[in-house]
């Protein structure tokens, strides 16, 4: 049976996985100040982050239309959809929407969509494994339940260089952001399993939120050596070194994957943010 995976944008996957015909990215659009991006191969990441820089509101972001997912779902028989947390985008009720539409059409047919509950590199993380358990041969059936229960075990953690997004979007008061600017006080997040954002911890400078964060992954995923973990990053590469190479210190894990965001994750993120997932 031939099989494809259909992602959003927010799905930063890595240059090859992008290529390769199995995968399909169904792309958001981004707004500014009424200025839309589209988070396909055009986004210019540097572009994006000076105009929220210099923008005082918060940027948005647009899921794709049921029809944008309805399309993608064509051109297999299996098909495996991994969206971004319904708690922060309306792209996996559009993705169901879609499948809704594409069997009015053309009857009942193998499409199952997992909402990440999560973003980025978790994304990522669930869409490989998708392409994993598919190309070793396992029946959709089983496909779906392992990506299931897969994704009720993930971990999401996040740390951001700046505090300006929370403030833009009510999460933080301009007192609040200002004095942990100040200070340098660097929340550490994560995600439950919801996709409900989370403060785990608060640590002053971005290189001690970094190894906290990496001190929270370690404890809290179990059998590292059969685990790969992926690491995302807004136009900070040397700080995505630093997170891999402070994982690695922590527990032999089988594979620690650096990846850089796109729009989607960018706008989340902020300039020089680091999402984890494990």
């Amino acid at each position: 049976m031939s099989y494809k995976i259909v992602v959003d944008s927010c799905c930063d996957l890595p240059v090859e996985k992008r290529r390769d015909p199995h995968f399909q990215v169904v792309p958001l659009t981004l707004i500014v100040d009424g200025h839309h991006i589209i988070d396909d191969e055009t986004f210019d990441q540097a572009d994006f982050l000076r105009r929220v820089r210099e923008s005082p509101n918060c940027p948005r972001s647009s899921c794709p239309s049921p029809e944008s997912y309805r399309n993608a779902y064509q051109g297999a028989d299996d098909i495996y959809v991994v969206t971004l947390s319904g708690n922060l985008s309306g792209s996996y009720n559009s993705a169901v929407q879609g499948k809704l539409l594409y069997e009015e059409d053309n009857g009942s047919k193998n499409i199952f969509i997992v909402d990440s509950c999560s973003a980025s590199s978790g994304e990522v993380q669930i869409a490989l494994l998708a392409q994993e358990l598919a190309e070793s041969g396992l029946e959709f059936a089983q496909v779906c339940k392992r990506l299931t229960e897969y994704r009720l075990g993930m971990h999401t953690y996040f740390v951001l260089e700046t505090l300006d997004s929370l403030q833009k979007n009510g999460r933080l008061s301009k007192v609040q952001a200002f004095v942990a600017n100040a200070l340098g006080i660097k929340p550490v997040m994560g995600a439950n399993q919801e996709g409900e954002i989370l403060k785990l911890d608060q640590v002053r400078g971005i290189n001690n939120a970094i190894m906290r964060m990496t001190d929270y992954v370690a404890r809290e995923l179990m059998d590292p050596g059969t685990r790969r973990v992926v690491v995302a990053h807004c136009n900070c590469p040397e700080r995505a070194e630093f997170t891999r190479t402070q994982l690695l210190k922590r527990a032999a894990f089988r594979e620690v994957m650096v990846v850089p965001t796109a729009g989607v994750s960018s706008l989340y993120a902020c300039d020089g943010g680091v999402v984890i997932a494990g």
